[in-house]
C-alpha cells in the first residue's frame, strides 16, 4: 500500500508546489497529451483496478459500509468506462488557461490585460469515489494545477491501483509527475497536518458528506470551496402537469438515492394534494421508496409514515422521502430556503411567472424547472467533468470544473510609466 508519515506528507506538499510552478508553462497541447496517456493507462490497467476494487468491496462489507456507500464505492466496467470518456472529453475541451477576461489602455498609455491563470496546488479531501480521483486530476492538469489527493480508507486498495496508471502515464509525458501526490494515510491527524500548510496548498476542496465537510472548515488555514451535501426538493405547483411531476419525481428520487443531487422533499401545493398524493404514494412505494409525510399528505397516502423535524433537514441519500403539502409557492420557498442545502432545487409548473419567482428566490447553485435535480453534474452541464458541487458562492458555485479552478493576473504593459 502507499503510505506516509508526516515527513513523506510533507516532502509531497513541497514536491507539488515545485511541480505547480512548471506546470503552469505547459502547453494546452502538453497537458491534454498528457490527459489522454492517463486515460490510455487506465484502461490498460483495467483489470488491476477492479480487482483493487472488489478487494475495497469486501472489506467494505466487513466493516459494515452502508449500501449508498458500497455503491459510491463500487467500480464495475461501465463505470470505468465512464471514467475513460470523462478524461477524453476533458482532454479536449478549450485550454481555460491565458484566456483575456477584459483588456484596456491606461491614460498613461499602459496596456492592462486580466487574464486567466491556474491558482497553483489544488487539495482534493474525498471519501469512497474512486472515480473523484481521475476527476480531480484530469480537472487539475487541464487547468495547470498541481493536486495533492486524499483518499478514504473505504477505497484504499482501489486508489493505490488508480495512482500507479496515473504515475505511470506522467512518467511518459511532457509535464512533472510531481504534479500529483497521493497521501494514503489513513489517519485524520494527517489530513489536519495537511490542511495547516497554507505555504504548500492553495485550495482545499472536500468531497464527501456534510461531517467532511465540517471537519475540513474547522481545522483549515487554505481556503475551501466546499462541495457540500444536498438535501434537495421538488415543488409541484398546482399548474403542474400530473404525469410530469410524477415521472420527475421518481426519477429524481429514485433513479441513483445515493447521490447529492437525489431529492429528499417533495412539497406539493394543497390545491392538486387530494388528486396528486395517492398517485404519487403508489408510484414511489413500487419503488421501495418509505415515505415521511405531514400530517395532511399523511392522511392521503396511506403508506406514509409520519414526519418529524429532522426529516425536512435529512438528506437521506436512501430509497426514503420526505412529503409536505404547502399551502401556496411562497411557503414552498421558504421552506426549501429553510431547510435546503443550497445545491440543487426544482419547480415542476405550467405559470411562467411562478417558474421566474422559485428561480428569482430560491437561494441555490441550481434551480430547475420542470427538469430533474438530477442532471446537476460536470458531465451532464457540458464541463467535461467535476470535482464537485459547490454550495457556497465564492469562489466556484454548482458543479466545480475548469472554470472554477482558475484565477487571474493583471498583465501591465508599459513604455516606461512613472506615477506622479
Amino acid at each position: 500500500m502507499i503510505s506516509g508519515t508526516k515527513e513523506d506528507t510533507i516532502s509531497k506538499l513541497k514536491k507539488a508546489k515545485s511541480a505547480s510552478r512548471k506546470l503552469a508553462t505547459k502547453s494546452n497541447k502538453d497537458r491534454s497529451q498528457a490527459l489522454d496517456l492517463i486515460n490510455k493507462e487506465l484502461l490498460n490497467s483495467k483489470d488491476e483496478i477492479l480487482k483493487a476494487n472488489v478487494k475495497d468491496i469486501e472489506e467494505g462489507k466487513k466493516n459494515n459500509l452502508t449500501s449508498t456507500l458500497l455503491d459510491r464505492l463500487m467500480l464495475n466496467e461501465k463505470r470505468l468506462l465512464s471514467m475513460s470518456e470523462s478524461l477524453k472529453k476533458v482532454a479536449g475541451l478549450p485550454d481555460p488557461l491565458g484566456k483575456i477576461i477584459s483588456s484596456w489602455k491606461h491614460p498613461k498609455g499602459m496596456e492592462i490585460k486580466k487574464v486567466t491563470v491556474p491558482l497553483g496546488v489544488i487539495c482534493v479531501i474525498y471519501e469512497a469515489r474512486p472515480n473523484v480521483t481521475t476527476d480531480s486530476v484530469s480537472l487539475a492538469i487541464k487547468s495547470g494545477n498541481a493536486i495533492v489527493l486524499r483518499g478514504s480508507k473505504h477505497a484504499a486498495y482501489t486508489n493505490e491501483a488508480m495512482v500507479k496508471a496515473i504515475e505511470k502515464a506522467l512518467k511518459e509525458s511532457n509535464i512533472d509527475p510531481n504534479c500529483v501526490q497521493f497521501v494514503a494515510s489513513k489517519e485524520r491527524e494527517e489530513t489536519i497536518k495537511i490542511l495547516e500548510r497554507e505555504e504548500y496548498i492553495d485550495l482545499v476542496i472536500p468531497r464527501g458528506g456534510e461531517d467532511l465537510k465540517k471537519f475540513i472548515l474547522e481545522h483549515s488555514k487554505i481556503p475551501v470551496i466546499g462541495a457540500g451535501g444536498g438535501t434537495c426538493h421538488l415543488f409541484i405547483d398546482e399548474s403542474a402537469d400530473e404525469k410530469m411531476a410524477l415521472d420527475i419525481a421518481i426519477n429524481a428520487k429514485t433513479q441513483r438515492p445515493g447521490v447529492c443531487n437525489a431529492i429528499e422533499t417533495i412539497l406539493v401545493h394543497k390545491n392538486i394534494s387530494n388528486t396528486l398524493l395517492p398517485k404519487l404514494g403508489d408510484a414511489l412505494s413500487k419503488k421501495s421508496v418509505e415515505i415521511y409525510a405531514d400530517s395532511a399528505a399523511q392522511k392521503l397516502i396511506e403508506q406514509a409514515k409520519k414526519a418529524t423535524e429532522e426529516d425536512w433537514y435529512k438528506e437521506y441519500l436512501d430509497l426514503k422521502v420526505a412529503v409536505k403539502v404547502v399551502d401556496s409557492l411562497d411557503e414552498a420557498i421558504d421552506h426549501i430556503n429553510k431547510y435546503g442545502t443550497k445545491h440543487s432545487e426544482a419547480i415542476i409548473t405550467k405559470k411562467d411567472e411562478n417558474a421566474k419567482k422559485f428561480q428569482d428566490e430560491v437561494d441555490a447553485a441550481c434551480v430547475y424547472v420542470n427538469a430533474s435535480t438530477r442532471f446537476t453534474d460536470g458531465e451532464e452541464f457540458g464541463f467535461g467533468s467535476e470535482i464537485g458541487i459547490s454550495t457556497q458562492k465564492l469562489h466556484a458555485r454548482g458543479p466545480i470544473a475548469l472554470e472554477g479552478l482558475v484565477t487571474y493576473k493583471y498583465l501591465v504593459t508599459g513604455k516606461g510609466q512613472i506615477r506622479n
